[in-house]
């Protein structure tokens, strides 16, 4: 140490402590040891309490280790619901589906609700509803934070343990095999004079996830851009379905749409289960292999007996019929006939795909849907922007009313259709519904009940307002056929037409008609059995097209002919009766009916084609009896 001293004449003179400076470096060295030993003790006392097995007194020990398989336990469960429930574990808000639309924002599979990840809303809005890893682990995270505190300590507590947790916060990461859990939470464990204090926990939980939900997004990107699951319904749709064709025959072609829905569901469910990742070895097993450019394992379920949705246009009913050309009137040139047809379908199915590897799957379900006979648009974007969605903005109060023709209130369910959707609007209850309805000009109120005809109704919904329908009772009637007079048990075709019910029955298959009130045309096709020999024809057809060269250009057109070869056919099932009639019934008459008598002119079986064309000029002046009985 140094100081400064002034002698008497003012002069300063320099005074030494005595410490000699070699001595002086040596106190700044010990004083510099000591600073970093104290923090290195202050550091070791703050972390300490994170070193598992070191500071953890060992009749302490086996509580904590019950604490961290607690932990795990926990991180499997979340982890195990993540990979059962599509990347959820709360699963998101449900949308139910209608009856335009069976799917529901969820599928139901051995009784537990797996979200899609993609499927088509109740308003016809194609949706997508994925979450993403960093989702994932932010929702494992929050299931362990909740259930941590539960961990069963009841033995301990009773030898004595005093066990005190605090608020738990833990935060997840997913790899491919292997999920980390670090869960900060104080954990205070006392017993007798030893105390720990534990904050830091982690565990590492052996698991696949990470791996399974990877290879999951490629194969629904497959789906996604390629649609390969419509594009293998649309084969089993015309496998196993009439879709387009043509038949040599003079007879209409009939078949039952129910009988092909169920054939359908029935193909598509096992073709469906056939489908495979693994690399097959046959020709067959190679048509069922799915390349989606992933080692573990891929399995595609589909059920019949899940919600769909089979339509087929045009059918007005169950009976598809399909009619001949060629044995009308004025059509005897042709010298053969023919039936054409021409089918289109659209059909909706789900479908849960399942990537496993060993004994872990991650599953999540699709909706395919095919349009038209069409798989759907690929996306390329989230869809739940594809279209504007009306139903939700309901924001006009209106009042529906539904009555029977004797204005006795009818309970239905009610829809509202504008700009090409259909709002599911709810049930009446008595016969009333009040509630709101999106704001549409010139849309349509829909009532449908389970006996009446379906009634609609022009509705604007820009202010408030009261709507009424009325829905005509359906009843059911059998038929009884008879021609010339007597019952006739061979095959017919019946046809009733009207603007609001129009139904076609294939006799005697179908002997049950459902008519309502109001005005129908019934027309009666009877057949018989035949042989009518037609033997090969060659004809030459013409037509007009595009002149070649730089006429073509101008809208010239030239003669372009071509030969047709028509191969010889026998006709076994010819028109030998029936007629037209018009006929009105009231309610009243069909409420106290139980069948409907029709009486058709029979016909002389035809032998040529000269006779069967002659048949149908006479079919079109013919009348019909008809009685209720």
């Amino acid at each position: 140490m140094f100081f400064l001293k002034k002698d008497n004449r003012g002069e300063s003179k320099k005074f030494s402590s005595g410490i000699p400076s070699s001595r002086k470096g040596q106190v700044t060295i010990f004083i510099i040891i000591g600073i970093i030993i104290v923090a290195a003790v202050v550091v070791y006392l703050v972390i300490r309490q994170n070193l598992v097995g070191v500071s953890i007194p060992a009749n302490i020990q086996p509580v904590y280790n019950n604490f961290l398989s607690c932990l795990e336990d926990r991180a499997k469960t979340g982890i195990s619901l993540l990979e059962s429930q599509a990347g959820y574990i709360q699963l998101p808000q449900f949308k139910p589906g209608n009856s335009y639309s069976p799917f529901s924002s969820q599928l139901m599979f051995l009784g537990n609700p797996i979200p899609y990840w993609y499927y088509v809303s109740g308003n016809n809005i194609p949706t997508e509803q994925i979450p993403s890893q960093g989702d994932m682990e932010t929702s494992l995270a929050g299931f362990i934070d909740d259930g941590i505190r539960n961990c069963n300590f009841d033995s301990y507590y009773q030898s004595g343990f005093d066990i005190n947790q605090g608020t738990p916060s833990a935060t997840v990461s997913i790899k491919n095999n292997e999920v980390d859990v670090s869960l900060n939470m104080n954990l205070k464990i006392s017993y007798g004079n030893d105390t720990s204090v534990i904050q830091n926990h982690q565990v590492a939980v052996k698991s696949n996830l990470g791996e399974l939900y990877n290879s999951a997004l490629k194969v629904y990107d497959k789906e996604k851009s390629e649609s390969f699951l419509e594009n293998y319904g649309i084969d089993v749709m015309r496998l196993y379905a009439p879709v387009d064709g043509v038949d040599l025959t003079c007879s209409p072609k009939i078949w039952n749409a129910d009988d092909i829905f169920e054939n359908l569901k029935e193909a598509i469910e096992t073709n469906t289960l056939a489908l495979s990742s693994q690399n097959p070895s046959t020709t067959k097993g190679k048509y069922f292999f799915v390349d989606a450019g992933i080692s573990d394992g891929v399995r595609f379920i589909n059920s019949q007996n899940w919600s769909n949705s089979y339509e087929v246009l045009p059918a007005d009913s169950p009976i598809m019929i399909a009619d001949p050309v060629g044995n009308q009137q004025g059509l005897g040139i042709l010298g053969f006939c023919y039936v054409p047809y021409h089918f289109v379908y659209n059909i909706k199915y789900p479908v849960l795909v399942q990537v496993y590897n060993g004994d872990e799957t991650f599953q999540f379900p699709v909706a395919v849907v095919i349009e038209g006979n069409e798989p759907r648009v690929p996306l390329n974007s989230t869809a739940n922007t594809v279209t504007f969605d009306l139903c939700p903005y309901r924001n006009t109060q209106t009042t529906v009313s539904t009555y029977d023709s004797n204005l006795n209130p009818v309970d239905s369910q009610i829809s509202y259709e504008c700009f090409g959707e259909s709002c599911d609007m709810g049930n009446t209850s008595s016969g009333v519904l009040t509630t709101q309805f999106p704001q549409c000009v010139n849309g349509f109120v829909i009532a449908k009940a389970q006996g009446y005809e379906d009634s609609r109704m022009q509705y604007s919904t820009t202010q408030e307002g009261n709507v009424n329908l009325i829905l005509n009772k359906l009843y059911n009637l059998g038929i009884n056929l008879k021609v010339n007079g007597a019952d006739y048990n061979g095959d017919a075709i019946i046809y009733f037409t009207s603007p609001e019910n129009s139904q076609t029955i294939s006799y005697p298959e179908q002997t049950q008609v459902q008519l309502g009130e109001g005005e129908y045309t019934v027309s009666v096709y009877i057949y018989k059995n035949s042989t009518i020999q037609l033997s090969q024809t060659t004809t030459q057809q013409c037509t007009q097209v595009p002149a070649s060269g730089i006429g073509g250009i101008f809208g010239l057109t030239e003669s372009k002919c071509f030969t047709v070869n028509i191969p010889p056919q026998i006709i076994s099932n010819v028109l030998a009766g029936g007629g037209k009639e018009n006929y009105s019934v009231s309610d009243a008459d069909l409420k106290n009916a139980h069948n409907l008598e029709i009486n058709a002119d029979g016909f002389a079986t035809p032998t040529t084609m000269e006779q069967l064309q002659d048949n149908y000029a006479i079919f079109d002046s013919k009348s019909l009896e008809i009685n209720l009985q």
